[in-house]
């Protein structure tokens, strides 16, 4: 399956979650606080945005952020060959910019494993020289290990530059962002733990 398949499923998942709940767009706009554009665009796959959008429309869903992810649920232990991650379906996102490159390609590590609180991810962050982002916030906590490149965290007021071997654990209800030190690439394992 292609990122723009797994892309088209995200976006779908949310619309049928949406009108299986009985749900208008403007409701889940006002309890998530994101624009009627924001969540039409995002079900209509015009753009993927950052997670935190993304958890937003969960919380105001009912649902948990894997269920736009996932494919089966599995009780017991989920194990995710390196071989299949490279070659397995990747989601992209963009950085919040107004052109929505898409800058961040996910690669869930736990898509099958049922009734789960933490979202881990190898994420592969493409170079940008001037990123433009838009900070997020969101309930939960987020962890993050850097296996190659350079990233920079925007955390409040604070910029942190991590490099290869280098992590990093907040609180996510603090606004955030995660990209590419300017110019550079990089490739993170990243655990998102977000409270139902």
């Amino acid at each position: 399956m292609d990122k723009n398949n797994t892309n088209t499923i995200v976006g779908k998942k949310i619309k049928d979650i949406r009108e299986t709940k009985n749900l208008s767009i403007e409701e889940i706009a006002e309890r998530s606080g994101l624009s009627v554009e924001q969540i039409i665009s995002i079900e209509s796959d015009e753009n993927l945005p950052s997670l935190g959008p993304l958890i937003k429309i969960a919380r105001a869903l009912g649902v948990r952020l894997g269920t736009f992810m996932d494919d089966n649920d599995a009780l017991g232990p989920v194990i995710t060959r390196a071989e299949d991650r490279e070659a397995d379906s990747s989601i992209s996102f963009s950085n919040g910019a107004t052109d929505a490159r898409k800058h961040m390609e996910y690669h869930p590590l736990a898509q099958q494993k049922a009734g789960r609180h933490m979202e881990p991810f190898v994420i592969d962050i493409n170079p940008e020289d001037s990123p433009e982002f838009q900070l997020s916030a969101h309930e939960g906590e987020e962890f993050i290990y850097v296996m190659q490149g350079e990233v920079e965290i925007v955390y409040g007021k604070e910029t942190y530059l991590l490099k290869a071997g280098d992590s990093i654990f907040y609180d996510s209800i603090v606004k955030h962002h995660v990209h590419g030190a300017p110019g550079k690439s990089a490739k993170i394992l990243a655990v998102v733990y977000i409270p139902f």
